[in-house]
């Protein structure tokens, strides 16, 4: 499938690009985000990250046209590090886009996909070692049934984990959604899609990485500067929301209601999440789940 940028104007449009502003694409993927980004420069300059070989490639083809612009070969956990190496210590703008690109999805050699049988890989840094097999191979019945249950909200994460152990080794996609279609045969939808997504989480450690990137993008970012973030599943979004909330609350001290400290960093743009329009979702499918927030650095 064709590589489609999820959001896109709604993303630039909550950016709110200065001309001359420095601007970071936290997931460059496809490339799309950027592109309509480095159309609103003029002197400004965009920093890219991703830890994807391929899908650094694919951008630099997309950004063929644009010499304003720098890839950055990293997780964006290294966000404040790799910047600071640039001697760039404030920001006007962060992206981050969290979906898989079509690309990674697609490629049955890179283990994403439950609808193929291929390799338990589900490695976005080609270069690291964990991957899912060694996750679905060594780690123990209650560490298997806690990342199914806490990253894929899986309610039979016991007996799916319970039958891993029992099957042991496990080699391959099919191997796994073999497990769950005899666990999950009632279940509405294909019946490995929240142990994928579970197992994509802990290979990765989304999660943990999205909340540092979180913090780190507010120290970095200017007056007026941006956040605008895209999540594809509940357990991002909630730390996405609340993350925003607690860095926008304001403080009363207790019995003092006539004094109010205002100590927060940031405001929230978006007090509902945006989604897709429905012409974006007929045209891509896989932008079903997606949710926009966004918020602006005091």
């Amino acid at each position: 499938m064709k590589h489609e940028t999820v959001l896109l104007e709604e993303a630039i449009h909550y950016l709110n690009i200065k001309p001359n502003g420095i601007y970071v694409d936290g997931t460059i993927g496809g490339g799309g985000h950027s592109k309509l980004i480095l159309k609103h420069l003029k002197d400004g300059f965009l920093f890219g990250f991703d830890q994807d070989e391929f899908a650094i490639q694919y951008a630099k083809e997309v950004l063929k046209d644009y010499t304003n612009y720098k890839i950055i070969k990293s997780n964006f956990k290294y966000l404040k590090e790799k910047l600071a190496e640039e001697n760039i210590f404030g920001i006007d703008g962060i992206l981050l886009d969290l979906g898989l690109s079509s690309f990674q999805i697609d490629d049955e050699k890179r283990g994403f996909t439950y609808l193929k049988d291929t390799t338990l890989d589900m490695r976005m840094n080609q270069d690291q070692e964990l991957t899912a097999q060694m996750i679905l191979n060594t780690y123990s019945l209650e560490e298997l049934a806690r990342i199914f249950f806490v990253y894929g909200e899986e309610k039979n994460s016991y007996k799916i984990a319970h039958r891993i152990i029992d099957q042991r080794p496990l080699s391959t996609t099919m191997d796994l959604v073999k497990i769950t279609d005899q666990v999950n045969y009632k279940e509405k939808g294909h019946s490995a899609k929240r142990v994928f997504q579970a197992l994509r989480i802990a290979v990765n450690d989304e999660l943990k990485v999205l909340e540092e990137v979180l913090r780190d993008a507010v120290d970095l970012l200017n007056h007026d500067g941006r956040l605008v973030v895209i999540t594809f599943h509940s357990l991002e979004d909630r730390i996405v929301k609340h993350f925003f909330k607690e860095e926008s609350e304001t403080f009363t001290p207790k019995n003092m209601p006539i004094l109010r400290e205002d100590k927060s960093k940031m405001e929230i743009i978006t007090r509902k999440p945006v989604y897709p329009s429905l012409d974006e979702y007929e045209r891509n499918p896989r932008s079903k789940s997606a949710k926009l927030r966004a918020a602006r650095k005091k």
